[in-house]
């Protein structure tokens, strides 16, 4: 659904699910100006009519330490990947919240432009 709506607003998609030696790294997309990592946080609605309690919020969930951590992959896929990476004039992390109903259809998706 992430990869879906970046591709509709015109994003080139270059990989999902990137493991590097730290971890994985959700999405990584171009824009027109920028190299773009995604961290994309998903839930579940279980109460009726899609309602989803305030403290289970995807995009709170992106504390500094989570961040930290998408920082440190997007240095190791920078380096790991050199002929691979585009020429951009910057880099971006943007966050991606996806609220899904218990059938998986989508209820919300929050997108973040330069979240951190």
């Amino acid at each position: 659904m992430a990869s879906t709506h970046l591709q509709g607003l015109g994003y080139a998609l270059l990989a999902r699910n990137v493991r590097t030696r730290y971890g994985e790294i959700d999405l990584i997309a171009l824009d027109e100006r920028a190299l773009v990592f995604v961290e994309v946080k998903t839930r579940r609605a279980r109460a009726p009519a899609g309602a989803i309690p305030p403290e289970q919020e995807p995009l709170p969930w992106l504390r500094p330490r989570q961040r930290a951590r998408v920082r440190r992959l997007a240095a190791a896929w920078l380096c790991e990947q050199p002929r691979k990476r585009p020429r951009v004039e910057t880099i971006r992390f943007d966050a991606i919240g996806v609220i899904v109903d218990d059938r998986d259809r989508l209820l919300r998706l929050d997108h973040v432009q330069s979240a951190w």
